[in-house]
């Protein structure tokens, strides 16, 4: 589908221009085209009632979110606000990297963990419901505080921020992430097909981890796959933050998901090096 706005050539999944953030449709059939947004917003309010919409239930939900026209922002200031909260993500784990270090200090392992799950989970939840920046913004800080309390202890038991380890992860997690966003640019169409197919090597990883936890077993396998499952995650979504209506709101959102990949990429590179350098 080609915008009638500024004639870039869409895929038409998501109702706006991927460039200037404009509804697609114009004209007689815009009327329309906003009673069916209106009509799937009504229809998500209803099924969040019944259940919580996480993961790619959230994003479908955000695709066909009813967006007023004056809440868009140009392609430039969205991404740049989107990269300004995953910045912000970034220094924060930082900062507990470097002044707080193990938390086992502070707090024992089991209620930690409980804290862990329930400001983590809250905070993505919070993040994919509100519509309102403000209101993201914090449910993006409850799971960038939790998550980089886990970084930073794991950053501690592999030899402090400075460590070499510590250091190679954060370079190939650096580069990994530009070159998949790179990638994103050139071959935008590869991304678009990977969605199911992610979920599921996720989903069978997890399963596959606990069961080797379960029976003690040691080894590196999984993290090698989890590693490049995230790799393929971060050009994923970046290339599906794209597609959102572009609204600060939504800068908020992608910013998460894009943290969250990042985020566990770091971790599973600290695993790979720390393993090989034993």
């Amino acid at each position: 589908m080609i915008c009638p706005h500024c004639g870039f050539q869409t895929d038409g999944t998501s109702g706006y221009c991927p460039r200037c953030g404009k509804p697609l449709q114009a004209g007689p059939n815009r009327s329309a085209a906003n009673d069916n947004r209106q009509a799937g917003a009504q229809a998500a309010k209803k099924t969040a009632a019944t259940g919580l919409l996480l993961g790619a239930a959230a994003r479908a939900r955000r695709l066909q979110e009813a967006v007023e026209e004056g809440e868009l922002i140009g392609a430039r200031t969205y991404n740049a606000v989107m990269m300004g909260v995953l910045l912000w993500g970034i220094l924060v784990n930082y900062l507990l990297c470097r002044y707080v270090g193990n938390v086992y200090q502070y707090i024992e392992p089991i209620p930690f963990l409980i804290l862990y799950v329930v400001f983590a989970f809250a905070g993505i939840i919070i993040s994919g419901k509100s519509q309102k920046p403000a209101v993201s913004f914090l449910g993006y800080n409850m799971v960038v505080v939790p998550f980089g309390l886990v970084i930073s202890t794991m950053v501690e038991a592999y030899g402090g921020i400075d460590s070499a380890i510590v250091t190679y992860a954060f370079l190939y997690t650096l580069f990994i992430a530009l070159g998949m966003t790179a990638a994103v640019v050139a071959f935008p169409g590869v991304f678009s097909k990977l969605g199911g197919a992610l979920g599921g090597v996720l989903i069978g990883v997890i399963l596959c981890e606990l069961l080797l936890l379960i029976f003690r077993v040691e080894q590196s396998v999984t993290d090698w796959v989890a590693a490049g499952l995230f790799c393929l995650y971060i050009g994923y979504d970046v290339y599906r933050s794209q597609q959102f209506p572009k609204t600060v709101d939504n800068a908020v959102d992608c910013a998460l998901d894009i943290y969250l990949d990042i985020a566990n990429l770091f971790v599973r590179l600290l695993q790979i090096l720390a393993k090989k350098d034993d």
